[in-house]
């Protein structure tokens, strides 16, 4: 991910809509997971740490934080998060079956693409079996933004091709869907007509909204927590997320 963007969102994650209704969604997806307190769980690509933080407040899971770039273990730190590890998540510094559960939000899109699959073998390899698999990335090329660029986004995803890439590494997939989904009609207007429209350079997504606009956005992902929370799913949407559990070792 592109260093300088860890600055906007060490600014904006507390506050900003998206990251609120985006943790929304995942604590009522994880809360009907029911782990149990205590259990040790890698998030492969922490960005700042204030995920990992609040995973371990809500759950009580020991949580194992690591990052690429340095920039994003540096705000974790601050935070005052432990066992802090600088490396490459296709390449994970730790035993096999050394975790209970994976969680890794968004950091998959910034492999080129192919390699995804080398991550997913990772995250196999370092899960017990019957351990947990959580996992979000973005989604649909034609999504592909400004903010993408700017963030060195290399790919997004299709459901099938996610579904398929984490099976062959050995997880069996309880529940995947797209979300982010009732706000994809003004997301296309945006990306493929105003901005082509307007021209400019690539620029962080992250930026303030005026308080009404920020209210509404919220309210978008307030339901789509409330809908995704109780089984439901979309066919469409800005991300996907898939939940699922190690069952057999991955094929060659």
């Amino acid at each position: 991910m592109n260093p300088a963007e860890f600055d906007f969102i060490a600014r904006a994650e507390q506050h900003f809509w998206w990251y609120r209704g985006m943790q929304k969604i995942m604590f009522s997806l994880l809360d009907r997971l029911k782990l149990p307190a205590g259990i040790r769980v890698l998030e492969a690509g922490c960005g700042t740490g204030f995920f990992a933080l609040s995973l371990g407040r809500r759950y009580g899971w020991n949580m194992v934080p690591i990052d690429l770039g340095s920039e994003g273990l540096t705000y974790a730190k601050h935070m005052g998060l432990n066992c802090l590890v600088q490396s490459n998540i296709v390449a994970l510094p730790f035993e096999p079956a050394s975790f209970d559960a994976v969680v890794s939000m968004d950091v998959v899109v910034h492999l080129p693409r192919g390699k995804e699959g080398e991550a997913f073998s990772e995250f196999a390899r370092v899960v017990k079996t019957g351990g947990n698999l959580i996992l979000r990335v973005s989604a649909l090329d034609i999504l592909r933004s400004q903010h993408s660029i700017h963030a060195m986004e290399r790919q997004r995803f299709t459901r099938l091709r996610l579904l398929e890439q984490v099976t062959a590494a050995g997880f069996t997939v309880d529940w995947c869907s797209y979300a982010n989904s009732v706000l994809m009609p003004l997301a296309l207007i945006k990306f493929r007509v105003l901005e082509p429209l307007l021209g400019g350079a690539p620029e962080s997504g992250v930026q303030a909204v005026a308080p009404w606009l920020d209210r509404i956005l919220s309210t978008a992902l307030d339901f789509e927590a409330t809908w995704l929370g109780s089984g439901n799913t979309f066919p469409i949407g800005q991300s996907l997320i898939l939940l699922a559990r190690k069952t057999t070792r991955a094929n060659p």
